[in-house]
């Protein structure tokens, strides 16, 4: 893997990370997507588990898990491992950096009942597990649901702890204030 050797992927709370760390991954989050909102990460990321994938001493992949409640129809709610900020390093990119964090986040969150992410990159998911949410999908407030019909992306990793599911039917997941599924 890439010039700087084998890559090495590190777990560690958001708490735990060190004022450099935490702008590694803002950085490296808006290299990989041109997203100057990345800015915000720490703000909005609360009490998650990064996955950091390092190549010696650069951060060169990196993925984080928070907590979140989706409830699929019929069933109750599941403690949910919710992806977000998967990136790797533009030039790093097709070298199995983020396969290699992807891999380690499952292997990492069996304490939990079911992964969750929303991408548009359908192709490097589905290799590793996940699967297309097919049915609707919508939000969980105080004030009831609110039908999100034009989402699209929303994937699911099966996990040890998971019931049997149907991605045909609706999936709901908690409001947040900024969000409901990206």
């Amino acid at each position: 893997m890439g010039d700087g050797g084998a890559l090495v992927v590190q777990c560690r709370t958001t708490e735990a990370l060190t004022p450099a760390q935490r702008s590694s991954v803002i950085d490296l989050c808006i290299a990989a997507h041109d997203i100057e909102d990345f800015r915000n990460l720490f703000t909005n990321v609360g009490n998650g588990r990064h996955f950091l994938g390092y190549q010696g001493v650069e951060l060169v992949s990196h993925a984080v898990v928070t907590t979140r409640w989706a409830q699929p129809e019929g069933l109750r709610v599941l403690q949910t491992a919710y992806v977000d900020a998967v990136s790797t390093a533009p030039d790093r990119q097709g070298l199995g950096y983020g396969t290699a964090v992807m891999r380690q986040l499952a292997a990492g969150i069996d304490d939990y009942e079911l992964g969750c992410l929303q991408t548009d990159l359908r192709g490097f998911y589905e290799p590793l597990g996940w699967e297309l949410w097919r049915g609707a999908l919508a939000g969980r407030s105080v004030d009831g649901l609110v039908p999100t019909p034009d989402q699209r992306g929303v994937m699911v990793l099966r996990l040890a702890q998971t019931p049997p599911l149907d991605p045909d039917a609706q999936l709901t997941i908690e409001v947040q204030p900024l969000r409901i599924w990206e």
